[in-house]
């Protein structure tokens, strides 16, 4: 047996502890960045996240390059956590109605559990140059981290699903031309434009919490604008099954890992 061959096909152990050891410092990392961010603000500087993480700046351009590529880490490792507390609320629920509104309010929960990183994640710094082609530039022309793009793609691919299976339900049918097919992304576009609003707003009598804004803008996505001008929250939804508490999950925390 030729053992040079042998050898060579065997991974070095050396080198597989040293890739582990890496990716398990570069979680760590990633971490640190995250609680940075979160007590400091998403303007934090490398310099700022290293002196909180008790490291060097060295070290994060080492793993990242830039502060660019710490946010694109930081924002996939968020977005990712989002992503699977989502999919678990819509498939939790009892039927369309109670899965919008649970959606709804584990987005508006997760995001008031650190605005600060939210912020940080789903943003592209005001010195990020303009996107050119051939940039690795991680992020889009419309000013977001490509990973929070497809984020948002991903989750309305999953609405489109619940929205055809509630509108068969329902017995409605529409064609393949009919501009309700642009329902799921405009119901993203409303959610995140109303709940980034709200995350901005001061706290005080005047702001709802994430549970009551969730309600209210589920009724507008459902029975439009008579949910504003319904009596007391929870909006009427009389034609349509209202959520059940089980679906109205208590404030998430950020992701401990």
């Amino acid at each position: 047996m030729n053992t040079a061959v042998k050898d060579a096909d065997m991974p070095d152990g050396r080198a597989t502890r040293w890739d582990e050891h890496r990716l398990q410092r570069r979680a760590e990392l990633i971490r640190a960045a995250r609680h940075a961010v979160h007590d400091l603000g998403p303007q934090a500087s490398m310099g700022d996240i290293a002196t909180h993480a008790g490291t060097s700046k060295s070290v994060f351009y080492r793993y990242f390059g830039d502060k660019n590529g710490l946010q694109a880490a930081v924002g996939e490792r968020a977005i990712d956590f989002m992503e699977r507390e989502l999919l678990a609320a819509a498939e939790t629920s009892d039927n369309a109605l109670d899965g919008l509104y649970a959606m709804v309010a584990v987005y508006l929960r997760l995001a008031e559990s650190s605005p600060h990183v939210y912020a940080f994640s789903t943003r592209l710094p005001p010195e990020t140059p303009e996107i050119t082609e051939g940039s690795s530039t991680s992020g889009t022309s419309s000013g977001q981290p490509t990973a929070m793009a497809d984020f948002f793609e991903r989750i309305a691919a999953v609405m489109d699903v619940h929205f055809r299976d509630y509108l068969r339900q329902q017995g409605h049918q529409p064609s393949a031309a009919s501009a309700t097919w642009y329902w799921p992304r405009a119901a993203i576009g409303m959610v995140r434009s109303a709940g980034e609003s709200w995350l901005v707003t001061p706290s005080g009598a005047d702001r709802p919490d994430a549970g009551r804004l969730a309600r209210k803008i589920t009724a507008w996505l459902t029975v439009g604008l008579s949910g504003t001008y319904a009596a007391a929250d929870p909006p009427d939804l009389s034609d349509h099954p209202a959520p059940s508490t089980s679906t109205d999950p208590s404030t998430p925390e950020q992701e401990q890992s």
